[in-house]
């Protein structure tokens, strides 16, 4: 943070799988693994001076918090997968996140765009917004009054 004006951390954490929607506190594996705690690799990141956290690595959407005004995405699913990854489901429902960080590192505006994978894994937009539906309960499950609102449209709020 003390060599730039706006930081932006990516990160590759947590179990993978339909069923591994959820953030969980602690250490997640996946097959033996260890996937690391995402939840506090995220918070240790804003507390150095991160201003957005984007992770991936469940292949399924997870739900998205403010943290010390800080916007974390826990996970955008699978934006593509050419034949290498299931479809249906939780597996092929995710989004691309469209964020605006003032100059400072603050949140401006965002909004999650809906996607899916369809035929062979290829991206689509998603008529259905099925993501917006997912990662506004997921949110609220996970994190409560630290929870990101998602309109129906997909703007995301405090």
């Amino acid at each position: 943070a003390r060599s730039a004006d706006v930081v932006v951390v990516t990160m590759h954490a947590g179990a993978e799988g339909s069923d591994r929607q959820h953030v969980r506190r602690g250490t997640e594996h996946f097959l033996g693994e260890n996937r690391g705690d995402s939840m506090r690799f995220a918070h240790a990141v804003v507390d150095a001076g991160a201003d957005l956290v984007v992770g991936s690595g469940p292949h399924v959407l997870r739900g998205m918090e403010w943290y010390r005004g800080r916007l974390i995405a826990y996970s955008l699913g699978n934006f593509a997968g050419y034949k290498v990854f299931s479809l249906g489901g939780p597996l092929s429902t995710s989004g691309i996140l469209r964020v605006t960080l003032r100059g400072d590192g603050k949140f401006e505006t965002g909004r999650l765009v809906p996607t899916h994978l369809v035929g062979a894994g290829l991206p689509a937009i998603d008529p259905a917004e099925a993501a917006h539906g997912v990662v506004r309960t997921l949110s609220r499950q996970d994190f409560g009054a630290r929870a990101v609102k998602i309109s129906s449209d997909g703007i995301l709020s405090h």
